[in-house]
């Protein structure tokens, strides 16, 4: 990539040469953000908004910035050390938390891909196809992708399935929701929602700033060998991938907060949202709601297992990425295989909860993101490991409060569950 960059930037002017860096650095950070925007996300996303209206809106703002710092860390970690995170973790940390670490988030990862499956199963069935064709037809294309391809040729794929998500934004103008209310519920905070409000606001939060993110877009930053001298467009692209998916995800809140809350339609599931849609909204919304889902159940069950198996290969100390062939690194693919199988065989067993499954995960991954945090803030506070790119006193503040008020959240939660 670096002579590439040269030649480039030896014919270009000071403004284009930047915009060409920016363009080859572009990548991991927008695709690992927008890819949180799954069929779990939309289904909490849609949840959130038909269920509590637009008393969930006040978090987007601290959300996101929580989102940007935490995964600007992980890109900056990944681009100084050149080590992927759980490589790091098990460096530092030992074997033993490092085992136990990857145990709970295989677990919560392949909630995950089942939820993305389960996205596939639900968009399938808006257009009239039955899950048993959609879902063995996608688990194989998303499986011969990323075995066959190199990761420059994913990376292209995984971009254009971003433009995507814009659907998102058509079926919210086309809803015509009130702006002034959401402006107002933006920086209104709302503490009055019971314990029913509390646990989706973690969910709301897990399906945000999920675990995997970190792992992965660590490993996508090493694996394409992003130089330290272009970090700073690396950081660029890690920020609005953060911005962009918090944008669409609270346009799937605002819709359904405007047209599905008032009617007192109980959403279950991300595709009863685009249904609920059609006589509010209209067919047009509806279809691209729809459309949106498809896509970005497909694009998460492209990454998710793709992220589990760099994850655990990399805290096992096996070779792991696209660039090596199946003999060079057969855990690797056999892991990503396995969770595609498995996920997508789970799905079309009949009379499971997909739904609940869908949200659960979504609020484990905000129990996890703390005891991933905390491993993060100590080592990217090492002067020995990152030199000159530690945090900052200030940056180390926020993302110590953002640990505290995580932890405490799920610990109010659980402990309520717990007394009563």
């Amino acid at each position: 990539m670096t002579s590439l960059l040269s030649k480039w930037t030896k014919q270009a002017s000071p403004a284009w040469t930047r915009f060409l860096l920016f363009l080859s650095i572009m990548g991991p950070g927008l695709i690992t953000a927008n890819v949180d925007n799954d069929a779990g996300g939309i289904t909490t996303y849609s949840q959130a908004g038909a269920h509590f209206g637009l008393t969930v809106l006040w978090i987007f703002i601290p959300m996101t910035i929580a989102l940007i710092m935490i995964q600007e860390m992980s890109n900056r970690m990944g681009v100084v050390t050149g080590k992927g995170l759980s490589d790091l973790i098990r460096e530092h940390f030992g074997v033993k938390w490092t085992f136990y670490l990857m145990m709970a988030l295989l677990a919560t990862n392949f909630g995950n891909v089942v939820a993305e499956f389960s996205g596939i199963a639900a968009a399938g069935e808006l257009f009239g196809i039955t899950k048993y064709l959609s879902v063995p037809i996608a688990a194989f294309l998303v499986w011969i992708l990323v075995l066959k391809a190199n990761y420059e040729t994913i990376e292209r794929v995984f971009l254009i399935a971003v433009l995507f998500y814009v659907a998102y934004i058509i079926a919210g103008v086309q809803a015509k929701p009130d702006w002034t209310r959401v402006g107002e519920a933006l920086v209104t905070p709302d503490f009055s929602g019971g314990r029913a409000y509390l646990l989706m606001i973690i969910g709301v939060i897990g399906t945000t700033i999920a675990p995997w993110m970190q792992f992965y877009q660590q490993a996508s930053v090493v694996e394409k060998e992003i130089p330290l001298k272009y970090y700073k467009y690396s950081r660029i692209d890690t920020i609005v991938g953060g911005i962009g998916v918090s944008v669409i995800a609270l346009f799937i809140v605002v819709v359904c907060a405007q047209t599905i809350h008032p009617t007192g339609i109980h959403i279950e599931q991300a595709a009863q949202a685009a249904q609920a849609l059609a006589p509010v909204a209209g067919t047009f919304a509806a279809a691209l709601f729809g459309l949106g889902l498809l896509n970005a159940s497909l694009f998460g069950a492209s990454i998710l297992p793709m992220s589990t198996s760099y994850t655990i290969c990399e805290a096992m100390g096996w070779e792991s990425g696209v660039k090596y062939k199946f003999d060079e690194a057969k855990q690797f693919y056999i892991i990503y295989t396995a969770m595609i199988v498995l996920g997508a065989g789970f799905v079309l067993i009949p009379g499971l909860p997909l739904i609940r499954v869908m949200f659960l995960s979504q609020v484990v991954n905000g129990v996890l993101l703390p005891f991933i945090l905390i491993p993060m803030l100590i080592m990217v506070n090492k002067k020995s490991l990152m030199d000159e790119y530690v945090n900052g006193p200030v940056y180390n503040t926020i993302c110590w409060v953002m640990v505290i008020v995580l932890s405490g959240l799920s610990l109010v939660y659980f402990g309520g569950l717990l007394v009563g």
